[in-house]
């Protein structure tokens, strides 16, 4: 199996492994490469499931320059296949997802590996009820701001078994859950505008 991949290709069921990549100046083609601050492959890998190629490529690259490995999907489907055959520790998922929902994928991923944390990635307005209903680990709106998303990521991955399983069965107050809306333009005070 090869051990390279375009940073914006979709990983398809036969890849068991992956390493970290960055792009070469010719063809955008990927080369393996240690940690960007060790020169070690990563110990933690991060699931990034978008629809859209720029994000998931931009997510792939900041959290390449953090350290993490990350896997790449570009739906629900493939986004399952990898976390079936991968390492996986934690998931960034959109919402509005081809082939099979957002949501969908949650529960599926949720049922394979109830400890396995998601973040919510969307920038579907009302989801925050049914995010902290769910067991996410956090919602975050688009457009994501990059240290807002660091941070959440270095939180959720530090947090203890005990308080996933307390955010799990949806005890609230008692669980940490992180929200991020999306930024409102000056002088919009909260009102979304009409389109």
């Amino acid at each position: 199996m090869s051990q390279t991949r375009h940073w914006n290709a979709p990983c398809n069921a036969g890849a068991t492994s992956m390493s970290r990549t960055q792009p070469s100046a010719d063809n955008g083609a990927a080369q393996p490469s240690g940690s960007a601050n060790s020169g070690l492959l990563p110990q933690r890998w991060i699931l990034v499931v978008d629809d859209d190629a720029s994000v998931r490529e931009m997510l792939g690259r900041v959290l390449f320059a953090e350290g993490y490995g990350a896997w790449l999907a570009a739906d629900g489907i493939e986004a399952l296949t990898i976390a079936g055959v991968a390492q996986v520790d934690l998931v960034l998922l959109d919402l509005n997802l081809p082939k099979k929902s957002g949501w969908d994928t949650f529960e599926r991923l949720t049922a394979a590996n109830p400890l396995r944390p998601v973040i919510i990635i969307t920038a579907r307005s009302g989801q925050l009820v049914t995010a902290m209903a769910s067991g996410a680990a956090a919602l975050l709106e688009k457009p994501l701001d990059f240290p807002t998303l660091l941070r959440t990521i270095g939180e959720v991955l530090s947090e203890s078994i005990e308080a996933r399983l307390v955010r799990i069965a949806g005890q609230p107050g008692q669980s940490d859950f992180h929200y991020t809306p999306k930024p409102q333009p000056h002088g919009q005070g909260g009102i979304e505008p009409y389109s």
